[in-house]
């Protein structure tokens, strides 16, 4: 235990015991507790202080990281999880983790049966809806940057731009985002097909592609069996594919020439795709930059005619 103060020490049980008796806030307030009773130094009492107050950013910060945001040494914040009960930062961090999680609620998008959702969002009922789903999202934010890097955001980029047709593929409720996507791609490329049109399937929309081309697939549980199907005859085809998806384990993701994921976890029956917006947006933003004012005549002649159906 590194000579742990014994004040402190059952703070560390409660995080082992938690799935048995304590709900995450409660938790959360026998850390500020440890903290107080704890003799910690000024600078152990900052870190504390900083992690109470953003327990979101912290659940992912690296200590190298958390050091840097508070002008202290790395062994600074790894002595202050080891005053703590802790064999260093890595373990309070998985702790905090778990607490946070299990104070949102918050149910993974591996629970992919809606009623299963539902039934484990009825467990946590009681408290602040509202401040619960905000925090799951921030939590599905956070995510987007801590998953992927500029350079995988540049690489679908580059994917895009390279490409003749570029397909998008979405099954039910991952069509709400594919469908904006749809329009923003429109908007700065050529040949920007949606394939969830209900009278032609996406089998028959992709009967076309070829090694020129690209898929862009959002896939969020519950998978597609006919999302599947058209990533395997876009792999046949020798077309590149950017697989947005919510983990590198999702059945899509082994299809990937390019792979972002995100977090749509959530505390009731529904995914979250506010993270999955974030990422469209951010794609698509990226884009922008990168074709410059290519797309100027096209906007101007799309504003020119909408702007005669009053539309402003």
């Amino acid at each position: 235990m590194h000579g742990a103060p014994a004040a402190v020490l059952p703070f560390r049980e409660i995080c082992g015991n938690m799935d048995k008796s304590s709900k995450g806030g409660g938790a959360m307030e026998q850390l500020r507790d440890a903290m107080k009773s704890a003799k910690l130094t000024k600078t152990s009492r900052r870190i504390g202080a900083f992690i109470l107050d953003n327990e979101t950013d912290a659940c992912f910060m690296t200590s190298t990281e958390l050091a840097q945001e508070l002008g202290v040494s790395e062994a600074s914040v790894i002595r202050f999880a080891r005053a703590l009960g802790f064999s260093g930062y890595m373990e309070f961090q998985k702790n905090l983790r778990k607490i946070h999680q299990e104070k949102l609620g918050r149910i993974s998008s591996a629970v992919a049966v809606p009623y299963e959702r539902l039934q484990a969002s009825m467990a946590s009922e009681g408290g602040d809806y509202i401040q619960e789903f905000l925090l799951n999202t921030q939590t599905n934010i956070t995510s987007v940057v801590r998953n992927n890097t500029k350079e995988n955001f540049d690489t679908a980029i580059d994917l895009l731009v390279g490409a003749r047709r570029k397909y998008i593929v979405a099954s039910r409720a991952n069509t709400g985002v594919a469908s904006y996507c749809n329009l923003l791609l429109r908007h700065q490329l050529s040949d920007v097909i949606p394939t969830w049109e209900s009278s032609v399937n996406v089998i028959d929309h992709m009967c076309d592609i070829g090694p020129e081309d690209c898929v862009i697939l959002f896939s969020f549980p519950r998978y597609s069996e006919m999302d599947r199907q058209a990533l395997q005859m876009a792999e046949d085809a020798g077309a590149k594919i950017l697989v947005i998806t919510d983990r590198p384990s999702a059945p899509l993701a082994q299809y990937a020439t390019v792979l972002l994921t995100v977090d749509v976890d959530t505390n009731t029956f529904f995914n979250s795709y506010v993270g999955v917006q974030l990422v469209m947006e951010i794609l698509c933003a990226g884009l922008s930059r990168r074709i410059g004012d290519a797309n100027a005549e096209k906007l101007q002649l799309i504003d020119r005619y909408i702007g005669k159906l009053g539309v402003y």
